[in-house]
């Protein structure tokens, strides 16, 4: 006899790719649990909101979310709302108060006790540990495309950045052990999974916690050896951290993607150091010369911050003359923020709204003309690309991204000629470029 199912789950994942494996995991749970997944809220007999509270715009979306998701349950008795993620984290027993119509916050390290917490008609997890480290793949329900999913290395931030509260909300960098990594990314080869994307507060750091000398380009050369998925991305690499011997790794192993992720934060000595980053520019531009001598191809990505306190007009220039210099293919760009408990907040010669606003649109419209102009080098060459199916933009077309491309957060490769599948790895002849994607058809 067919089993009943016990209800239906609906999951929204607010936040980094972090934040989604983990809600992988807790929809792996419920359904373990005999609960089905739904796409669509107003269909569930539970919802669960993984929310973020990185940054104060974060914190907003999450309430945001939340409180449709109550007016939904104002009109559904019986409907349940969870909510866990960093808000949780941040915030604790104080939402129990403040968000009356959720039936259960989660608190990290409770993650995999959701359902379990639920029936116990708990209100608030008590676990007072931050974080926990996720089990295999076999525990979780993938979100992404059947061929491709983010693998989480580590919890936790040993980095103390004035502006940045992770730390605090995930604690301290635990570190997964190395031979779990490797038996999930065999699983998720099994289950033709054809690019994983490492993911981490900060990669560059794994098995420091344990004192590993080897840390992640042990790792790699294990997940090499551990499987046969032809595409490996890591994501966030602490620039003080990425040494000469990760980037030969990377450039002799032409499975681990040429594509580096790399947070910089900014260029002018006098800002990385009131961030309390571990580097300056010379750093940066002795890094950067290195990545590119050794790995002419390679795609740089990072993140700028415009308007941390007490940037000056000098100190912007140095950030602009820094992207105009150096050409990075992927930049993305956003304001500074006061979090409350951060080291920044405490910071005098704050820089008003507008003027950071103003910044950040001048480092874009920047940003926008280098990349417009670096895909132009594209065209008349062949790619490799992974396809992800048909075009969001049209069913005319089909969409997929290059060796150079990450997902969810980069351009795509707009294929225009030929027949493949999603999940397919072919070679597509450039013929066109915008200003953060490419056109082309695959070649017969």
């Amino acid at each position: 006899m067919k089993e009943t199912s016990r209800g239906k789950l609906y999951i929204r994942s607010l936040g980094c790719p972090k934040n989604r494996v983990d809600s992988e995991i807790i929809a792996g749970g419920f359904i373990q649990k005999g609960f089905t997944p739904c796409s669509e809220a107003a269909d569930a007999d539970i919802i669960l909101i993984n929310t973020c509270a990185f940054i104060g715009p974060a914190v907003e979306e999450s309430i945001e979310t939340i409180l449709d998701a109550a007016r939904l349950k104002a009109n559904r008795p019986g409907l349940k709302l969870v909510v866990s993620g960093c808000m949780v984290e941040r915030y604790g027993s104080e939402l129990l108060k403040e968000l009356p119509e959720v039936d259960l916050f989660v608190r990290s390290a409770d993650l995999k006790e959701t359902v379990a917490l639920l029936e116990q008609n708990a209100v608030i997890s008590g676990a007072d540990t931050l974080g926990y480290l996720q089990g295999g793949a076999d525990d979780r329900l993938l979100s992404t495309p059947p061929h491709r999913a983010y693998l989480k290395i580590s919890e936790g931030c040993n980095n103390r950045c004035t502006y940045c509260l992770i730390p605090s909300l995930k604690g301290r960098l635990r570190s997964r052990k190395s031979v779990e990594i490797v038996g999930e990314a065999a699983r998720l080869a099994d289950k033709g999974v054809k690019e994983i994307t490492l993911v981490g507060q900060d990669l560059t750091a794994f098995a420091s916690d344990r004192k590993e000398k080897n840390g992640l380009k042990g790792l790699l050369k294990d997940i090499l050896a551990g499987c046969d998925i032809p595409w490996i991305r890591l994501l966030y690499l602490y620039p003080d951290r990425l040494d000469d011997r990760l980037i030969n790794l990377i450039a002799e192993n032409p499975r681990i993607l040429p594509y580096f992720d790399i947070p910089l934060q900014h260029s002018s000595d006098r800002i990385l150091k009131r961030m309390n980053r571990n580097y300056r520019l010379a750093d940066i531009e002795s890094l950067l010369t290195k990545i590119r001598s050794r790995i002419p191809d390679a795609a740089i990505r990072t993140t700028l911050m415009a308007g941390f306190p007490g940037e000056s007009g000098e100190d912007f220039q140095i950030l602009r003359q820094f992207l105009d210099k150096w050409r990075l293919d992927h930049v993305g760009v956003f304001t500074y923020c006061d979090e409350e408990g951060s080291a920044a907040e405490r910071l005098p010669d704050k820089v008003d709204q507008e003027t950071m606003d103003e910044r950040k649109e001048q480092l874009l419209t920047l940003q926008a003309t280098i990349s417009a102009e670096n895909l132009e080098n594209f065209i008349g060459s062949e790619l490799e690309v992974l396809v992800e199916g048909v075009s969001r933009e049209s069913d005319l077309l089909l969409e997929g991204r290059s060796r150079y491309q990450g997902p969810d957060i980069d351009g795509v490769v707009y294929i225009n000629e030929g027949n493949c599948q999603a999940g397919d790895i072919v070679r597509v002849r450039i013929e066109e470029s915008h200003t953060y994607d490419l056109v082309g058809g695959i070649i017969r």
